[in-house]
């Protein structure tokens, strides 16, 4: 009889003290429904088990930059798991999905020689999504959430807007290029308005619907920017968080600029023609009254 053959895991899965299942890392802006679909894709792992490494810093490897961490859809000790990965994931077990999150980062900016998980060998993910909000919604989200932050000046809530706008812009060229990248796309609108939207995803990812709801509001970020009390993710008016927002003069400032930045503009002709037209208009129109400064 032949002596059985010792398996020798990647230095990545001893490192994590199991071997996934399915390996999966995310790119999104900030307010653009990460978490909701973070937290739905782990409800839909093979096993029921997971590890979701939140907000991982670009250019590190991501066990070992983190902001956060759950262990079966339940938050961990982020010390216990950075002094102990692999008995802090013990629960999850072999065949455990994983799920790794980078918050406004393009991959697209990462050199080869500074690859955006470091050292992580990527050959080990089984897919890269990219997740993208309407331009009008996730602005009017994002802004709403720095008003209610008194940290933020007016000014530097401007600065941040205009500042990720660029990288919002070149999220939207990256998912242009999806199909020859191999990237999965997940048009966060559509997700969250669609159940056979939402099933469509999971089968290009190779998994099976176990639990295709919207779940429940994720409280990372303290949760929704609009709807505090909100617990079902089903009450969320995500799709109009632009009209509400509409009569705010900050929100109207930023996006005289953003109608008059001509890259972004020609994103989101393409990937969101809808907010292209409704800026194209605002873009015809005097940032100022006649005689606003007189």
């Amino acid at each position: 009889m032949s002596a059985s053959v010792a398996v020798i895991q990647p230095r990545d899965w001893q490192t994590l003290g199991l071997v996934p299942g399915t390996a999966l890392r995310l790119f999104g802006m900030r307010r653009s429904g990460n978490h909701a679909i973070a937290d739905w894709l782990q409800r839909n792992a093979e096993t029921e088990k997971s590890v979701f490494f939140n907000n991982c810093k670009p250019g590190f490897h991501p066990f070992r930059k983190f902001a956060s961490i759950e262990i079966n859809r339940h938050r961990s000790s982020h010390s216990a798991a950075v002094s102990d990965l692999a008995a802090a994931t013990g629960p999850a077990g072999d065949g455990a999905m994983l799920v790794v999150s980078y918050e406004d980062c393009c991959p697209a900016n990462h050199a080869l020689d500074h690859p955006v998980s470091g050292r992580f060998d990527e050959a080990l993910l089984t897919g890269d999504i990219l997740i993208v909000r309407s331009f009008l919604n996730w602005a009017a989200s994002l802004l709403k959430k720095m008003q209610a932050n008194s940290n933020y000046t007016l000014s530097q809530r401007c600065g941040v807007l205009l500042r990720a706008f660029a990288t919002y812009t070149r999220m939207l060229d990256l998912a242009a290029q999806a199909a020859d990248l191999g990237l999965t796309v997940i048009r966060y609108d559509d997700w969250s308005r669609d159940a056979a939207y939402r099933e469509a995803v999971l089968d290009q990812l190779g998994l099976a619907a176990r639990d295709n709801s919207l779940g429940s509001v994720q409280r990372y970020g303290g949760g929704s920017s609009f709807q505090k009390t909100a617990e079902s993710a089903a009450e969320l008016q995500t799709d109009n968080r632009w009209q509400q927002m509409a009569q705010d003069p900050e929100y109207q400032s930023v996006l005289h600029l953003a109608a008059r930045d001509d890259a972004l503009m020609r994103q989101l002709d393409q990937h969101f023609p809808a907010d292209a037209a409704r800026l194209q208009k605002v873009a015809a129109q005097a940032p100022l009254a006649p005689g606003g400064l007189e």
